[in-house]
């Protein structure tokens, strides 16, 4: 592993500069070739994507340069950006959507899946009665919010394929180690926008900083089998299911910690863990290693 690029906003050559350029350019490309596919797929014209682009690139710009006199802000966007005057106007007198509040039935999931008291001894979810005093399922669901009734949080779950009830016991399991909604699209959509932009986040921040605002790393390795693959996945959902489980009780501690003491509670996290296996484009020997912020040559994570 060789020693980290030169941070951002340093005198560089003009070779250095043409490079940084270059790489600049293939990430960019990196990023936005998934997209492409996602769009594609889902049958979303160019032109909507063109304008997402133009808004982002305009929040982008208002972002750096604030505060701007309102009189102002239209010139300096547009120098910015190099969309003309009339496209910045437009864009930004269009309000924002409002952020979405996380799902009910995430936070139960999450809390089922880490609660100790909702846990066998291997660590697994356990099967719950569907009522009556901890643990069960009612006094689950009244854990996580006093809002929604129990049955309806059941029936959400059950809908999203992540739990089964049995009406002969009257217990009710779940059948999923993670929260992935299946046939909801639109949920999953919106997991896909939350987690990728955050993690992209991390790393944007990483790169224009000192490459230690967040945490950020990866391990490539290459010339495995499909058996190997499998093996591994096993490891990871495995890895995963103790992380959630140290973290998820230790996150609401100190929430509980923060509103006890009257700490400002105005900061929020998002900790995530991901695979991609794919074919490879070419023969190598085979490595396993793990990448750093920075790094050249090899498996990076900026």
């Amino acid at each position: 592993m060789r020693s980290p690029r030169s941070a951002p906003g340093l005198s560089l050559p003009a070779t250095a500069a043409s490079g940084e350029a270059d790489a600049l350019e293939r990430a960019i490309s990196d990023v936005l070739q998934p997209l492409a596919r996602l769009a594609v797929a889902k049958g979303m014209p160019f032109a909507v994507v063109e304008d997402l682009l133009k808004r982002a690139f305009v929040r982008a710009a208002l972002e750096a340069h604030a505060p701007l006199a309102p009189h102002r802000a239209v010139s300096r966007i547009a120098t910015a950006t190099g969309l003309n005057r009339r496209e910045v106007t437009r864009l930004t007198q269009t309000e924002p959507a409002p952020p979405a509040r996380r799902p009910v039935a995430a936070e139960l999931f999450a809390r089922w899946a880490s609660d100790p008291l909702y846990r066998d001894g291997r660590g697994r979810p356990r099967s719950l009665p569907r009522q009556g005093v901890a643990p069960s399922f009612e006094s689950l669901a009244q854990s996580v919010t006093r809002d929604v009734h129990p049955r309806s949080l059941l029936d959400e779950l059950q809908r999203l394929g992540l739990a089964v009830h049995d009406p002969d016991s009257d217990t009710v399991a779940l059948v999923r180690d993670a929260f992935v909604p299946r046939g909801d699209a639109q949920r999953m959509l919106g997991f896909l926008g939350d987690n990728v932009g955050d993690h992209l986040g991390a790393a944007v921040a990483n790169v224009l900083g000192d490459g230690r605002a967040h945490f950020e790393q990866a391990i490539f390795a290459d010339e495995l089998s499909e058996a190997s693959l499998a093996v591994l996945r096993e490891l990871i959902s495995g890895q995963w299911r103790a992380i959630s489980s140290a973290l998820v009780p230790a996150i609401e501690q100190r929430i509980e910690h923060d509103r006890a003491a009257g700490s400002p509670s105005d900061r929020r996290m998002r900790i995530g863990l991901y695979t991609f296996t794919d074919r490879m484009d070419g023969a190598s020997a085979p490595s396993a290693s793990l990448s750093s912020p920075g790094a050249v040559g090899g498996p990076k994570t900026n």
